[in-house]
């Protein structure tokens, strides 16, 4: 028995540096889905309103292809449901390779737009299929008080992995876009996100797999969960982070299409702005993950939430690249570093394992829906807003950050932490960051 155990230690300490293998061509692939949809769907004359949906409707269509497969937890073994899931986002990837050349050439270029929303959906929904499974199967294999640290340092390799990937396709693209070759820089961009997704699979396969026992009680229903969330602790968790990036997702999209159309911005110039947020979050990952494991994730959110609500507001008083990088985007980088890695362990804290991957999708599948509802209402706001005082999309960033800091003044207050955590008092912020730096 003691060997069995010994020998499972290894498989999981394996598996976490397979991981981090896995991770390192998932973010390259995501570097490029993530940061350049956007400008390949500009590239192609996508109207304003389609760019906004572009984010709603996907956004709404991956929690709902999460939810379906989450059933399948149990039922198949986790490796297989996310495997299985790759293989089908892999194909993906060709229709929008098609769409670039099919533009480049003239060819139904006004049907493009729309294709590109149903094929960049079918995407979406090929890439959320597996998130249950691997959520579950990943908080499996990190032991429950190194969390923080291990997905902090996690977190920080793949945002260097990020910057260089991302800054080296802008660089590209700007390239060929002096040859009048913009359309084929996607295309290699496509085919690199292909290939990198193709190689993270192989390790994903070298992975072990804990086994885990579902049984009919540790199923629930959404509308159980629904009707329970007001109740407790990780609902109203679920319901304040649906209500944050539905108030973000307000203008989520409209950040590279007000660089790129208003300002005038190169691709490298908007990746640059974009990128520092994240290389923010790289910088204070680490404070970040110790931070939470020595205070609470409750602590984190109180201190982020100000920062996620003040960065939009921020971009209306200067239009200067540098100013949008020291300030609004390091804002952004710090705010939802220290979030994102504190909502993650928060729901580990909340959910038991046999739970964990219904409880992520159905609090996903929430998500999905504020999103989408933001993403409307920022649509509808670019087609109906008439305003000459200021710019339509730095008065779309003003809402935005006013409702995101009413959701947190609302829904803040009603949850609470999970584990017993050292209290931390605001007067101890300064010299625990001198501590730490």
């Amino acid at each position: 028995m003691e060997e069995e155990r010994s020998e499972i230690v290894i498989l999981k300490k394996q598996s976490r540096n397979y991981s981090i293998k896995e991770g390192i061509f998932s973010t390259i692939k995501e570097s490029v889905s993530g940061n350049y949809i956007t400008p390949f769907a500009i590239a192609i004359n996508s109207p304003n309103y389609l760019i906004g949906l572009l984010s709603s409707i996907p956004g709404l269509l991956g929690p709902v292809s999460e939810w379906k497969s989450s059933r399948l937890i149990g039922k198949h073994s986790r490796k297989k449901i996310v495997l299985t899931a790759i293989s089908f986002e892999i194909l993906t990837w060709i229709p929008l390779i098609l769409i670039s050349l099919l533009y480049y050439y003239g060819i139904i270029v006004n049907f493009l737009p729309l294709m590109l929303l149903i094929f960049f959906s079918l995407y979406v929904i090929s890439a959320n299929a597996g998130s249950p499974a691997w959520f579950s199967w990943i908080g499996d294999l990190v032991d429950e008080n190194q969390r923080g640290r291990w997905f902090g340092k996690r977190t920080a390799i793949f945002g260097i992995i990020t910057i260089i990937s991302t800054i080296s396709a802008a660089f590209l693209l700007d390239f060929l876009k002096t040859k009048n070759l913009t359309l084929f820089g996607f295309i290699i961009l496509f085919l690199i996100a292909l290939i990198s997704r193709i190689i993270s699979r192989y390790y994903l396969g070298k992975h072990y797999e804990p086994i885990i026992k579902i049984e009919k009680e540790h199923y629930f229903s959404f509308s159980t969960f629904i009707k329970k969330a007001l109740y407790n602790n990780f609902g109203r968790f679920a319901i304040f982070k649906a209500l944050l990036n539905g108030a973000t997702a307000i203008a989520g999209p409209f950040f590279i299409v007000y660089m790129l159309k208003d300002l005038h911005f190169s691709y490298l110039t908007m990746i640059i702005v974009q990128m520092s947020g994240t290389f923010f979050t790289l910088v204070f990952i680490n404070w970040w993950g110790k931070f939470s494991d020595k205070y609470g994730n409750y602590e984190v959110f109180k201190i982020t939430i100000i920062l996620i609500a003040a960065c939009p507001i921020t971009w209306i008083f200067s239009k200067s690249p540098l100013y949008l990088i020291f300030v609004p985007q390091l804002l952004n980088g710090i705010g939802w570093g220290g979030f994102n890695l504190a909502a993650s362990n928060y729901i580990f804290d909340c959910v038991t394992p046999q739970k964990r991957g219904l409880a992520l999708s159905y609090a996903d599948l929430l998500n999905g829906i504020g999103i989408f509802i933001g993403g409307v209402i920022g649509t509808i706001l670019v087609l109906s807003l008439k305003i000459n005082f200021m710019n339509i999309f730095l008065f779309i960033f003003l809402i935005s950050g006013i409702c995101r800091l009413t959701v947190g003044l609302i829904m803040l207050p009603k949850i609470k932490e999970v584990r017993n955590k050292k209290k931390f008092n605001k007067s101890e912020l300064m010299e625990y960051i001198q501590m730490k730096s």
